[in-house]
């Protein structure tokens, strides 16, 4: 299959540079599976899509604070250094710009608080980073730090939180799961008083998010290995609702991944790495709905949507989206594919 058969024309001035004044006001596109429908609402009506016999799976992951800006010791040079995922205590990769400047022995000096020593080389401009600081190293990094907003987002974000999902729970990512965004605490209450059950799950974002797909043919696209944790009281609780024949929808393509990635004759419960790839062609074997945003043309996100409901269904989806100026990407609009 084609990488190409997933481009699309977008225009530039429907990439969303900001979130929406109140989170659940962005709009909301409805995909009919099924009925091969389309039709058109905003998220704050969600609730109206949903029924009791429903489980709502959330990555309730948090972003870390994980760009920073520092100087090399030896030459004053500026360093862009982004956190992606811990090796083991205070030591990190970390996607490096420029990455050619930065040897094994290289320090780098963020400020008083954070020093950072290149200890690895690895592909793709990541270095490995012994970090060196006093006290707790999420609160040097909330001081330092800033958002590790993606590349086409060119707005600085006044509001840091609004990089955050409201039911954000423990930091470990390096980019948002960015389908959680549009709810709110008052509608997720609303969401539970209509009697449909929430289950956390943690997908920790890495690597895969900031990568395009560089390859002709979709089945020679390396993804990266990422991290999730099931507990065992969501476990059981997505295993009881999977035995209740309830529907299970993933707020999000992490979740999702999470889900497809976990069961196997049953949810497990445990902290695993997955490296999934899902494309057209995969047999759905947890997820029965999904919450997920407009991604990206050529990307995996845009392949694994179009394999829960049909390359077809979503390109002309796409397609009406442009034409009604829906906004895309990260702090864009919401699709709810059922």
């Amino acid at each position: 299959m084609k990488v190409s058969e997933f481009d699309f024309e977008l225009p530039q001035e429907l990439i969303a540079q900001h979130p929406e004044d109140k989170r659940d006001h962005s709009r909301l596109m409805i995909i009919d599976r099924h009925q091969q429908s389309i039709t058109h609402d905003h998220f704050y009506h969600i609730v109206d899509q949903l029924d009791e016999n429903d489980v709502l799976v959330l990555n309730d992951t948090k972003v870390i604070p994980a760009r920073l800006m520092g100087e090399k010791a030896e030459t004053h040079a500026i360093i862009e250094v982004l956190l992606l995922k811990t090796i083991e205590k205070d030591t990190w990769d970390a996607l490096t710009k420029p990455a050619k400047r930065v040897k094994i022995g290289t320090v780098i000096h963020f400020s008083d608080l954070l020093t950072a020593t290149c200890v690895g080389i690895k592909e793709e401009g990541i270095r490995t980073f012994k970090l060196d600081y006093e006290g707790i190293l999420i609160e040097t990094l909330e001081k330092l730090g800033t958002m590790p907003l993606p590349p086409y987002i060119h707005e600085q974000l006044l509001e840091q939180d609004r990089y955050q999902t409201v039911y954000a729970k423990d930091f470990g990512s390096a980019a948002a799961p960015t389908a959680g965004l549009h709810f709110t605490v008052d509608l997720l209450d609303k969401i539970k008083e209509k009697g449909v059950e929430i289950i956390p799950v943690t997908l920790n974002v890495g690597l895969g998010t900031f990568r395009p797909v560089k390859v002709d043919k979709i089945e020679d696209h390396h993804m990266h290995k990422e991290t999730y944790t099931i507990t065992k009281e969501s476990s059981d609780k997505l295993n009881q609702a999977k035995q209740n024949h309830k529907r299970l929808i993933c707020v999000g393509t992490t979740s999702l991944r999470t889900l497809e990635s976990n069961y196997d004759q049953g949810f497990h419960a445990g902290t695993f790495d997955t490296h999934i790839f899902i494309y057209p062609g995969y047999k759905f074997k947890a997820c029965d709905a999904l919450i997920t945003n407009f991604h990206l043309p050529k990307s995996t996100l845009l392949m694994l949507v179009s394999a829960l409901a049909s390359k077809q269904l979503i390109k002309d989806a796409y397609l009406e989206a442009i034409k009604e100026k829906y906004r895309f990407f990260s702090f864009g609009d919401s699709m709810f594919i059922k």
